[in-house]
């Protein structure tokens, strides 16, 4: 979250309204209307203060890819474009409830993979929902995205919805992840309780990331989800790759010796959030994909700081969080954040931030 520190006093001319038009009837002027109790205990002496503080969720792995789960504050180095920075608040975040969006492929390119697609996605739905705590919505994407499910904490309206699927037509992964980012996870349903807007915005897409028919770019799909604190967990189904020597199960992860053009893609949308990129050695190993993001989730930290070097112009800000002390650990969090350059406008209307708390 960008932004600033506004001071606005009221003024005697704010007390007033405007005279009423359209009424020719009338003998005398109309008179103006006396301001409301509540309107005049509003604007006397208003200040209102909001805090330039930029919060980041992240995970670490070490050189065989496995959750570091038990660093401390001081583990860790943190700058904003380059500007070493303040760390204000650290903590393991094990807890918070997630809003998650399920994005899957049902283009022509993944037919054959569908059925394990809907298998994974809802052993994974199942194995980490909780319920009246955490919820999910299920989006498809062949030529234009559509919800199948709105937010919900039933695993099993989301399963319903998911084994309906069918595959058909071209490839429109950066509309889905923009629509999903601008339509749903701007605005997820907020949990009960004394910080109602605090909660994990997660989203999930499985694909070939093969796109062919999206209007919008990969860009304006990754600074989306930048703007609302989107992490993109990308799982690709492409097995066009597979080396049946390479068996290390330590190495599940860089198992593929080349990436394809759309696994490139995968991973760029996943880096640029924050989030991971998976290419199951088998198609049948979605599920164990779908595990490690769980375990995600469940096992990140927290950093927040105040920039020292920012101003509200809307400009795009580099974030580098290092482990000096730890050489070989892998950071994985978000690149950067947007500075709001209206405090007072919504992030769709304008250049804010990238899903700080507010």
């Amino acid at each position: 979250m960008a932004s600033a520190l506004v001071f606005t006093a009221a003024s005697d001319r704010a007390q007033q309204s405007a005279p009423a038009s359209g009424t020719q009837e009338q003998s005398a002027p109309p008179q103006p209307a006396p301001p409301s109790p509540d309107a005049s205990q509003q604007n006397q002496g208003k200040i209102t203060q909001t805090v330039n503080l930029v919060d980041v969720l992240f995970t670490v792995l070490n050189r065989r890819n496995k959750l570091v789960p038990d660093l401390e504050k001081n583990d860790f180095k943190i700058s904003d474009d380059k500007t070493p920075q303040t760390i204000r608040y650290f903590s393991r975040q094990t807890d918070l409830p997630l809003r998650i969006g399920l994005l899957m492929d049902t283009s022509n390119s993944i037919r054959d993979r569908l059925k394990f697609e809907q298998d994974a996605a809802t052993s994974f739905l199942f194995s980490v929902l909780r319920h009246n705590k955490d919820q999910a919505f299920v989006m498809t994407f062949d030529d234009e995205p559509s919800v199948l499910q709105a937010f919900t904490d039933d695993a099993g309206r989301l399963r319903d919805e998911i084994v309906k699927t069918r595959a058909g037509g071209g490839t429109a992964v950066y509309d889905a992840i923009y629509t999903a980012c601008d339509k749903e996870l701007s605005h997820p349903p907020r949990p009960p309780g004394d910080q109602p807007d605090v909660v994990r915005r997660v989203m999930i897409v499985i694909s070939d990331g093969d796109d062919n028919l999206s209007n919008h770019t990969r860009a304006e799909a990754i600074e989306m989800a930048q703007r609302y604190s989107v992490v993109i967990y990308t799982i690709s189904t492409s097995t066009q790759w597979i080396q049946l020597s390479q068996t290390n199960p330590d190495k599940l992860a860089d198992r593929k010796t080349h990436l394809t053009e759309g696994d490139q893609i995968l991973a760029d949308l996943a880096e640029e959030t924050g989030g991971r990129a998976f290419f199951p050695y088998h198609v049948d190993d979605l599920d164990q994909s779908f595990q490690d993001i769980g375990d995600e989730l469940r096992n990140q930290y927290s950093i927040a700081y105040i920039p020292t070097n920012s101003t509200l112009n809307g400009k795009y800000h580099r974030i580098r969080i290092e482990t000096p002390d730890h050489k070989g650990y892998q950071v994985r969090a978000r690149r950067g954040y947007y500075a709001r350059a209206n405090a007072n406008a919504s992030p769709s209307a304008s250049s804010g931030p990238t899903g700080e708390r507010q």
